[in-house]
């Protein structure tokens, strides 16, 4: 399953870039406003100025400190932030020139930003009030007592100070967006490519109770049978065969029970935490016994301390069902390695088969897809998508020696492990 995602509304995310985009022009605005001061470049009305660029200040405060509550962010509250910008600005202007003043432009950074993120009836009400605003500017502002060439020349700096001003915010801003549209296009793709294997996922499962259930009955018949079997012919090498096959159908029987314990469990939650190292002896032990015909040998080749594992029972049998795969492609010299670092733990199973073909590798693992020529081709893919829900990864390889290498991650710290 995938890791929960904690996901701000749109709103808040905006809201939240707005802040630093105001705070980014807030200093810039102080720098100007300190450097003009310092050098004496413009007589401007100080005391106006600085109380404007303070009411900027307490703005950006008090946004940063409410976007730190759980208050939900409205597109109205927002939108009322981008008009709070808008006479702001338009203060900062009435006090520097009114509409002479090249940063005039920049009333169209809060706009393009309205147009972006919030619907018409916000962005043409909000083109409204910069557009009044800018009217007023041209008939009332506070004069600017300046040469002709001088003005000239602060007018064409000016403008270009603007534009390389208006331009960063909002290439900024619409980077900002288009990445998080991006993440917001890949986490739906990967929730509908779950949601697609949760649904083959209760397919088969349901298909599987319904099977567990019709073969709980012959199975029992059998083991009836295979009893009375033995009683009546004690001929030694016929006794061998009947064990045999006795002890296969009580695996059977054990296998089926445990399906009805792992739903429990699963639903409970209720799971044992063991070393990494008890689990997989257990696992391969219960697996030679369902397929004796197979070799194996097994290495730990990770250093102490042991990790810590409690697995749920639907990750033991993907184990199984990977081993049972190796198995088939050829049952001798089968290589099992368990390893570990501080975030991974991985399990190599290795086989000398055939290997994996180049041209089918991508539909290995799809259900009933299969390549053995027997079976419904689920094994694989039941596998992947149990330990997908426990946070690792299931992949296969072409050994360069010829067979396949399988290999099973799961991270340390998902649900399931545990550190000591």
């Amino acid at each position: 399953m995938l890791a929960p995602v904690q996901l701000m509304s749109a709103a808040r995310q905006n809201l939240w870039r707005l802040t630093i985009i105001r705070t980014l022009v807030l200093a810039a605005q102080a720098g100007s406003v300190g450097i003009a001061y310092l050098f004496d470049w413009l007589p401007l009305p100080w005391f106006q100025l600085c109380i404007t660029l303070g009411c900027s200040m307490l703005l950006c405060a008090f946004t940063a400190i409410r976007l730190r509550t759980t208050w939900p962010v409205t597109e109205l509250e927002y939108a009322l932030q981008l008009t709070c910008d808008l006479f702001i600005h338009s203060a900062l202007l009435y006090f520097s020139g009114g509409s002479t003043n090249p940063f005039v432009s920049y009333y169209l950074v809060p706009l393009t930003i309205a147009a972006v993120t919030l619907p018409w009836r916000f962005s043409v009400a909000l083109s409204g009030i910069a557009l009044a605003l800018y009217t007023l500017l041209l008939v009332q502002s506070y004069p600017l007592d300046t040469g002709t060439f001088f003005r000239e020349k602060l007018q064409i700096y000016g403008m270009w100070l603007s534009f390389a001003l208006s331009a960063a915010v909002i290439t900024f801003f619409a980077a900002r967006m288009a990445e998080e549209l991006r993440r917001q296009e890949e986490l739906r793709a990967l929730r509908r490519e779950e949601g697609l294997r949760d649904k083959q996922l209760l397919a088969v499962a349901t298909q599987a109770a319904g099977a567990a259930h019709e073969l709980g009955t012959p199975l029992s018949t059998m083991s009836v049978l295979l009893k009375e079997m033995r009683r009546e012919h004690p001929d030694p090498e016929l006794q061998d065969d009947l064990s045999v096959l006795q002890d296969q159908v009580k695996l059977c029987k054990e296998t089926l029970q445990q399906l009805v314990r792992a739903a429990e469990a699963n639903r409970r939650l209720a799971v044992e935490v063991q070393d990494v190292t008890q689990w997989l002896d257990e696992a391969l032990n219960r697996w030679h016994l369902m397929r004796p015909e197979a070799t194996y040998r097994f290495k730990c080749l990770g250093h102490a301390p042991v990790p810590r594992l409690a697995p749920p029972p639907d990750l033991t049998q993907a184990l199984l069902n990977l081993l049972n795969n190796a198995a088939d492609a050829c049952p001798e010299g089968l290589e099992v390695t368990v390893d570990w670092d501080a975030v991974d733990l991985t399990i190599s199973i290795r086989d000398h088969g055939a290997g994996v073909p180049l041209a089918i590798a991508e539909q290995i693992g799809k259900p009933f897809f299969t390549t053995k020529g027997k079976g419904f081709g689920l094994g694989l893919f039941l596998s992947k998508a149990s330990v997908t829900r426990a946070g690792g990864s299931v992949k296969l390889y072409s050994h360069e020696d010829g067979g396949t290498l399988t290999e099973l991650r799961l991270p340390r710290v998902a649900r399931g492990n545990e550190n000591e």
